[in-house]
């Protein structure tokens, strides 16, 4: 009964959704002639390839043609499904939409207008580990939410309305509340597509948006498990340690360190028997063999993590690590080389805790180095550590023959080392290169997360408070690494929970969010990605191709820039008139890149460059904005020949349309 009551709450709220959408919206684009064959879908009102889409509300069916008699006869579909529409007629006064599975010609059937929400943009939310913040509440509506946001005592009012729900109790105005484990949208796929958004400023006049979004998923969502289920499934929770070591001819001293805090390492994991939850890996990287074929690899694993078996096994497979016999061509090595080899090389899903911890004295060879074997940046390659579920530590070795290098290796590394979770990188400084000191930090990390291992054998879970900015760097750096070490191991846990337990996005409804935590606006629940087909993904690597090269040509003559680019419109097939334009002064006002990017709420270098801003950058600043278009191409191509990454939002669909839920912040 209560299920049935919450069914019709939903389609009540939805209905009332459906009527303020349709008040709002705009004009109804014309479709194109039904007589055609294959059949296109209408066009989105003001674009020019951008078709219609909706959403279909729990319980709708399907007609095989509009009838008022017929409302709620048919076909069924689930709850959410994305389709596409091909026609809209009136019948007694009551729109109908002719809609299709894909925009091809595929059609399902009618659909009443009202029945379903139309969706605007490719955006969907996933949710942020919510290590070190509270869980997500979803509002029915906006005025409470923006209320506690505006409130200087918000924060003690969302705690009431939290410690009401652990209660089992309902709280005033909240719909649902995120699950307690993390899920990764990569496998367990959830859409909380963005129906509506409004900005406002906090109390402490921090902009925020609010979010009304939707969920579903897949299958039903999973029951929280009890608290002896959770302690059996953490015994079987592993850790992976992957030193990814710079062994060039300067490294010796630390690449014996290294093996002496292994072995020191061992002994205590041996004696709290814990040889199977805690495993050691170790991946060496140097710099390009084709400019130096004395360097012998680029990167060689040593030891694999999932193949090791004791103390004994590890230190056998080091022994043969040791410095290159001759100096690399630049004093910068390939540690992102080392990283991605890493990141593919191990099996990282037999692990729920998974670290690597980047040793070097030496910065890294940028995307637009020719001995670059990646052609990627720090944070090309933090993202792809990310999507992973691997935490980067940086052990930067500030030795005198380095100090030139010191600041802008520094810079990269910090990058590289970010983490959603954590107020500042983990980026350890080593100054003068201190060995002892070195040992001393990479014992404590590895103490740190055999401290967690201990907890998990004894079915006991980490503690997972948050750190405050002034705690992590008021403290030594064997004090930091700790904290930050126990809050990483909780949100692996909670990971971890999620993996193994299937955890599942709350059931359908829809409700008001924001995108920064009420108690503290420095946390994310939320990150925004946007679904892109491999056609928009081959568009979008097409046009920054262009883009690329009109820019070089603008390098060396500005005006040059936009001259290029409006004769690009033409071969990227975009409205050939928006390049013409008087208007056209900025590249989003030509139409080259695509129009699932129009209207999107981030703010886009790309899109706002126009010729004057160009013509004011310096020569570096126009190199930069080059390479950073280089590297999300590169990017996209790792996307695009990863066959796991990409999703069918419906079953036996064309793979033409699987998608894939683009980070925002790798959008151009």
């Amino acid at each position: 009964m209560r299920d049935n009551l919450l069914m019709r709450t939903i389609t009540l709220f939805f209905l009332l959704l459906s009527v303020m959408a349709t008040a709002q919206e705009s004009p109804v684009a014309p479709c194109p002639n039904p007589e055609k064959n294959p059949r296109k879908p209408c066009l989105m009102p003001g674009k020019v390839s951008l078709y219609r889409r909706v959403l279909t509300h729990p319980g709708v069916t399907l007609a095989p043609e509009p009838s008022a008699d017929k409302m709620n006869t048919g076909v069924m579909v689930p709850a959410f499904s994305r389709l596409y529409v091909y026609a809209e007629k009136s019948v007694k006064g009551t729109p109908w939409l002719e809609v299709g599975s894909d925009d091809r010609g595929t059609l399902r059937g009618w659909v009443p207008r009202k029945q379903t929400l139309p969706w605007k943009q490719q955006l969907t939310l996933a949710f942020t580990n919510p290590a070190g913040r509270e869980r997500t509440l979803f509002f029915e509506d906006r005025e409470p939410l923006a209320e506690l946001l505006s409130d200087p005592a918000g924060t003690q009012k969302v705690e009431k309305l939290h410690r009401r729900l652990e209660q089992g109790k309902s709280a005033e105005g909240v719909v649902s509340i995120e699950p307690k484990d993390f899920i990764d949208i990569q496998q367990e796929f959830y859409l909380l597509p963005i129906l509506d958004y409004d900005a406002l400023y906090t109390h402490q006049g921090r902009s925020a948006l609010l979010l009304n979004v939707a969920s579903v998923t897949r299958n039903e969502p999973s029951k929280e498990q009890n608290n002896a289920a959770d302690a059996a499934l953490l015994r079987s929770f592993r850790a992976s340690i992957v030193f990814v070591i710079d062994s060039t001819i300067s490294m010796g001293p630390y690449i014996e360190r290294t093996k002496e805090s292994v072995r020191h390492i061992y002994r205590n994991i041996e004696e709290a028997g814990l040889q199977d939850m805690v495993k050691f890996g170790l991946i060496a990287y140097r710099s390009n063999v084709g400019a130096v074929p004395e360097l012998e690899y680029l990167a060689r694993t040593f030891v694999d993590p999932a193949e090791m078996k004791n103390e004994k096994d590890f230190l056998d497979k080091v022994a043969k690590l040791a410095p290159a016999p001759v100096s690399s061509a630049e004093f910068d090595e390939d540690a992102y080389a080392g990283i991605m080899h890493t990141l593919g090389a191990i099996d990282w899903k037999q692990f729920g805790a998974r670290y690597i911890v980047l040793i070097t004295d030496a910065g890294a060879l940028e995307s637009n180095d020719g001995l670059s074997a990646t052609r990627l940046g720090a944070r090309e390659v933090n993202m792809e550590a990310m999507h992973r579920g691997i935490a980067i530590y940086t052990m930067h070795l500030k030795t005198s023959a380095g100090q030139k290098n010191h600041a802008s290796a520094q810079q990269q590394y910090e990058v590289l080392s970010q983490h959603p979770l954590l107020h500042h990188p983990l980026y350890y400084p080593i100054d003068g290169g201190s060995v002892d000191q070195f040992g001393q930090v990479v014992e404590a990390l590895s103490e740190a997360i055999i401290t967690q291992m201990k907890a998990a054998a004894a079915g006991e879970k980490v503690a997972g408070s948050a750190i405050s900015a002034a705690q992590e760097y008021s403290s030594s750096p064997i004090r930091r690494i700790q904290q930050e070490t126990m809050l990483l191991g909780h949100a692996m846990q909670l990971a971890y929970f999620g993996s193994r337990q299937h955890t599942q996005a709350p059931s359908v409804f829809s409700g008001w969010i924001s995108n920064i935590a009420i108690e503290d606006p420095d946390k994310r629940p939320v990150s925004v990605h946007i679904l892109l087909t491999k056609k928009h993904l081959s568009d979008l690597y097409m046009v920054l191709k262009e883009l690329v090269e009109a820019a070089n040509k603008g390098l060396t003559s500005p005006d040059q820039f936009f001259t290029s680019l409006r004769s690009v419109v033409s071969v990227v097939g975009r409205d050939p008139n928006a390049a013409t334009r008087s208007e056209a002064s900025k590249i989003a006002d030509m139409g080259l890149l695509g129009e699932y990017l129009d209207d999107l709420p981030y703010k886009s270098t790309v899109m706002s460059l126009d010729q004057d801003l160009w013509s004011s950058w310096s020569v570096q600043q126009q190199i930069n904005f080059i390479n950073d278009l280089k590297r999300k191409m590169r990017l996209y191509e790792i996307y695009n020949s990863d066959a796991d990454r990409w999703i069918a939002l419906q079953e036996n669909s064309d793979p033409a349309d699987d998608v894939y839920p683009v980070p925002i912040d790798a959008l151009p």
